[in-house]
């Protein structure tokens, strides 16, 4: 099986190291997922995230002339929570109830609104210092 740059596949982790952790793929070659590669987050002890022998999925990142291969977990969360997003209208059946009728739709529309144009009011008169009286001395 060639490994292809930005596939997606499955192993299971063989070593764990300081600087990151082996995974031997299903072919049975291993490659390594650098400790910058395995979460968002800042890693410092990669044994809070991986153990010996789980199963994950890794993106190919690279594979160099002498076969090494550089992998990513990191990367892989995240093509997957791209593809589980859909189309708009399923994020927003997800989240909450359908509206019932035009009447129900706008309140949602209006309290959406007044809550967004009171977070941009308050920006505003944060940026613009309000509350601070220039020239005034007591």
């Amino acid at each position: 099986m060639q490994l292809e740059v930005g596939k997606v596949v499955k192993g299971k982790v063989s070593g764990i190291t300081k600087f990151g952790a082996f995974v031997k793929l299903e072919d049975g070659k291993a490659g390594l997922v650098h400790i910058s590669e395995i979460s968002k987050d800042f890693v410092s002890d990669i044994n809070a995230y991986l153990k010996l022998d789980q199963e994950v999925e890794v993106v190919v990142l690279s594979v160099d002339e002498k076969g090494r291969i550089a992998l990513s977990i990191r990367r892989a969360d995240e093509l997957k929570k791209k593809e589980n997003v859909g189309s708009p209208a399923d994020y927003f059946a997800k989240r909450e109830m359908a509206p019932k009728d035009f009447e129900d739709m706008m309140h949602r529309f209006k309290l959406i609104s007044e809550e967004k144009m009171s977070d941009l009011k308050k920006g505003m008169q944060a940026k613009r210092g309000a509350g601070y009286k220039r020239g005034h001395r007591q």
